[in-house]
């Protein structure tokens, strides 16, 4: 039997999900492309059917809401930024645009690991402040778009978590796999986002002056 994810003790390394390819969703909007201070907690209970895009990070398979998801990237290289968090890996170029970079890994306190063939960018709208920004986030692999309903998603528990609950908006099941559902506007403090955005600008501001 599965051990739910939020377990302190760790779980078992999860069943592989198949690639689903690179197709489009969302009415067009590309989903996989070819291209090299913390808010209260509270839980919003899910009430409608929704398409998750799942990823792995370490031993835990995550879910992401696609109406977040813009595009997921082959890895490209990334420029390194001075004087930022350690969880921010840099800035790449999306079609002529800056997107900063962080490593969900390190946010999530698991130890940093080597870039692989699987390793992809996921290009993420966060909604902070009535403020959208748009970021990059690493995850080892990426591996399919899910539909869950309501009665197969659970509350996250309130004691004995391996992540904050504020981060998470419940735990789904599909087969007799767990996922954990992120609530990615509440893993970023304002703060920290400023932060990201900031160093974002300097490196624009740099490209601006070396192209007049």
């Amino acid at each position: 039997m599965e051990r739910h994810p939020c377990d302190t003790d760790r779980q078992s390394a999860p069943r592989w999900f198949p690639s689903t390819g690179r197709e489009g969703l969302r009415g067009g909007k590309n989903i996989i492309s070819n291209q090299q201070g913390q808010q209260p907690m509270t839980t919003t209970a899910i009430t409608e059917t929704a398409l998750y895009l799942t990823f792995k990070l370490e031993d835990e398979i995550f879910a992401l809401d696609v109406a977040k998801v813009r595009e997921v990237l082959d890895l490209v290289n990334i420029t390194k930024v001075p004087r930022v968090a350690e969880f921010m890996r840099g800035v790449i170029n999306v079609r002529g645009s800056v997107v900063p970079v962080i490593d969900l890994r390190l946010k999530f306190g698991m130890p940093k690991t080597e870039n692989t063939l699987d390793t992809r960018i996921i290009v993420m709208e966060l909604s902070i402040d009535g403020e959208t920004l748009i970021l990059g986030a690493l995850a080892d692999s990426v591996h399919e778009v899910l539909e869950l309903a309501p009665q197969q998603i659970e509350p996250p528990p309130r004691m004995g978590m391996r992540w904050r609950a504020e981060f998470i908006k419940g735990i789904g099941k599909q087969d007799d796999q767990f996922l954990i559902l992120l609530d990615i506007d509440r893993v970023f403090s304002s703060d920290e986002l400023a932060l990201v955005e900031t160093a974002g600008g300097e490196i624009r501001s740099e490209a601006d002056a070396v192209s007049a």
